[in-house]
């Protein structure tokens, strides 16, 4: 494990909520919604959630420019790191 994931994998064990959405999105391709729903958690916080992830490169949106359904999957260094999780 390299210096770069072992820092990811800290971020990610920090918060119980970053845990549980990598393991939910998975291989899969998520909506929001259905992430929120499935952690039980507000839309209003999957959304900071969700922005936090993706600026650690952690986790990215198929669709950006959309408004709603917007799609998310694990990039390989969140594949990386569910590893460990």
């Amino acid at each position: 494990m390299n210096d770069e994931t072992i820092a990811k994998l800290s971020f990610i064990k920090s918060s119980k909520h970053r845990e549980n959405i990598l393991h939910f999105i998975g291989d899969e391709i998520k909506i929001s919604t259905e992430i929120a729903r499935n952690i039980n958690i507000s839309s209003k916080h999957i959304s900071k959630y969700l922005r936090e992830l993706k600026d650690e490169n952690i986790i990215v949106c198929l669709n950006e420019n959309d408004k709603r359904g917007r799609l998310y999957k694990l990039t390989p260094l969140g594949k990386e790191i569910l590893k460990y999780l």
